[in-house]
């Protein structure tokens, strides 16, 4: 089985000596079939990208004239820390309105992204050597991080036995090994597109009040679901830590502005760390972000645009062989079983790549242990490029059985 750490990276130069908790992240393989992508587009090659976690509409005109509008007239300088107080007091009337929570403006942190985020909780929650459930396949940013601050990652596998989410008795059975300090869990999920159901995100988080575990929710993709409603932890553990960003929805991934729900308690501290950390959130981008919330009409005909993505894909793929995986109820991702043509997804993302000229992402960049067989796409783009995309994928397939 090859490991994301065996994927080419360049070795550290000779002499003075470097922190070991760099052989602790692996790379990411997304942005590297991304480098390899723009390679031979800039040999004249035609790529369709499907490697990407990132909505291809731009971001809402309203945003965009918020951030002009402040470009033109205002000084763009520091905040505090945990954000302008107008942009904390629309996050916490997104919870009323959104999902009937009442949320106190003091425990909203607004962040340089989810990424921000994740490290201000992580540094918050949890000493060194702390141990955190996570899914496996899951985001691969999590264990990077948990690696670069000396926390240790205790994967759940997901699979159908479980529906593809994390359950109260797998945290359980993990916790009874040996204890654990938190849970991380994200719904809808990268990279299955599973939309944890309400009952057992009730169960995860009175499993975890009960053990005295902390309970981080990802919840990025929220807004993003098809058929089924987003729920938050918040309202189930009101001490849950929430973590969620404008990039997803909102569209404004390169915008880098996200948000923390923190326990009251923990508000304080967290300031404390951003304030060292990064100073403030980007001016503009919190500007931007304000407006975010009055541009659901545009925001909702993208999202229209994404479920006509996944039903092509959910329609098509089958005929051709690619047809089975957990089916996806939110997030724009198809995490696909490719075990009858694959046991390396590495080797057969960068043979698709190449041949087909379609960019998608090895499994093993979410699972290093079972993701060989696995590749995951994302719907995030147009309709035409997803269309283009099949019919490439048709003559690929066709040639490999």
């Amino acid at each position: 089985m090859t490991n994301p750490s065996a994927f080419p990276v360049r070795p550290l130069p000779e002499g003075r000596r470097v922190s070991p908790r760099l052989d602790t992240v692996a790379p990411f393989l997304a942005m590297d079939v991304l480098s390899q992508a723009r390679t031979i587009e800039r040999a004249g090659g035609s790529i369709v990208h499907m490697e990407l976690g990132e909505p291809s509409a731009p971001t809402p005109h309203v945003v965009r004239e918020a951030a002009r509008r402040a470009l033109e007239s205002e000084r763009i300088s520091y905040t505090e820390a945990s954000g302008q107080a107008a942009l904390r007091s629309r996050i916490a009337r997104h919870y009323r309105d959104a999902y009937g929570i009442d949320v106190d403006p003091g425990r909203v942190v607004v962040t340089t992204g989810s990424s921000a985020g994740f490290v201000l909780s992580f540094l918050t929650l949890f000493e060194p050597g702390a141990r955190i459930a996570v899914s496996s396949p899951g985001y691969p940013a999590y264990r990077n991080i948990f690696g670069a601050l000396g926390l240790e990652a205790a994967p759940i596998p997901l699979h159908d036995g479980n529906s593809w989410t994390i359950t109260a008795e797998a945290i359980e059975r993990l916790h009874a090994e040996a204890p654990l300090a938190g849970v991380l869990l994200m719904s809808p999920a990268n990279p299955t597109g599973v939309t944890t159901a309400r009952s057992v995100l009730e169960e995860v988080a009175a499993t975890c009040r009960r053990l005295g575990i902390w309970l981080i929710s990802d919840e990025i993709y929220h807004g993003l679901t098809f058929g089924v409603e987003s729920e938050t932890a918040l309202a189930f553990d009101d001490e849950a830590v929430i973590v969620n960003s404008f990039s997803k929805y909102y569209c404004m991934t390169g915008w880098r502005i996200g948000w923390l729900i923190v326990p009251e308690r923990l508000a304080r501290g967290v300031e404390r760390l951003a304030q060292n950390l990064y100073i403030s959130p980007p001016y503009l981008s919190q500007v931007a972000a304000a407006s975010a919330f009055d541009a659901t009409e545009e925001l909702e005909r993208i999202k229209a645009g994404y479920a006509a993505n996944r039903d092509l894909l959910l329609n098509e793929l089958p005929g051709i062989g690619l047809g089975k995986g957990p089916a996806p109820t939110g997030a724009f991702y198809l995490y696909l079983d490719v075990g009858h043509l694959t046991d390396n997804s590495l080797a057969f993302s960068r043979e698709i790549l190449s041949r087909a000229g379609v960019a998608v992402t090895p499994g093993l960049d979410f699972d290093p242990e079972n993701g060989g067989t696995y590749i995951r796409l994302s719907f995030a783009g147009s309709f035409d490029d997803c269309r283009e995309a099949v019919e490439r994928l048709r003559n690929f397939t066709a040639t490999n059985r």
